[in-house]
């Protein structure tokens, strides 16, 4: 190759160069993602849920809003979420379904309780301790849910396998029919 042609080609690369430098640098930030959940050792059975166009627009509200802001006694995206304002928005947004604003009420709500082992998709999940209900999450499969978790926090996906939440599952309810 001459030195005539390598400058005519040196644009192109100086441009492709340019290209990759802003493309690193667009992931090269300081950013704090949260740890992947621990993988978890128990099997999850795959449980269809009753109605799979109904849970499936419930899910993917719920994944959509990961990373909303916490927010104590938040019910929209614009406010942020606490997690029984969480469950009653993607219910109401999606299916028109007017669930009770507490998660000590869904926790009441009529429905069937279900075993860990049934859980479907759309499924709701509460924890607690010593028979009080203070927190609530959907369950997406496979042993995750979705939740809004604490003040500081954003809603964010967790797995029922994880220390905190396997020592205060207290049961969940399946509301969609």
């Amino acid at each position: 190759m001459t030195p005539v042609s390598r400058l005519t080609r040196l644009p192109g690369r100086l441009a492709l160069l340019a290209i990759i430098a802003l493309l690193s640098a667009c992931g090269g930030g300081k950013t704090t993602r949260p740890a992947p959940p621990p993988a978890s050792t128990q099997v999850w059975p795959s449980v269809a849920p009753n109605d799979p166009q109904a849970a499936n627009a419930v899910l993917m509200r719920a994944i959509g809003l990961v990373g909303t802001p916490y927010r104590y006694g938040g019910n929209t995206p614009e406010s942020g979420f606490d997690c029984s304002g969480l469950v009653a928005y993607v219910y109401r947004e999606m299916l028109d379904l007017r669930l009770p604003r507490t998660s000590r009420d869904l926790a009441a709500v009529q429905g069937p309780k279900i075993e860990p082992k049934r859980l479907a998709p759309g499924d709701l999940v509460f924890f607690g301790n010593k028979g009080n209900v203070f927190h609530v999450g959907i369950y997406v499969g496979e042993g995750r849910f979705v939740h809004a978790p604490s003040t500081g926090g954003t809603v964010r996906l967790d797995s029922l396998g994880g220390p905190y939440w396997k020592d205060h599952y207290t049961g969940a309810k399946r509301v969609l029919n």
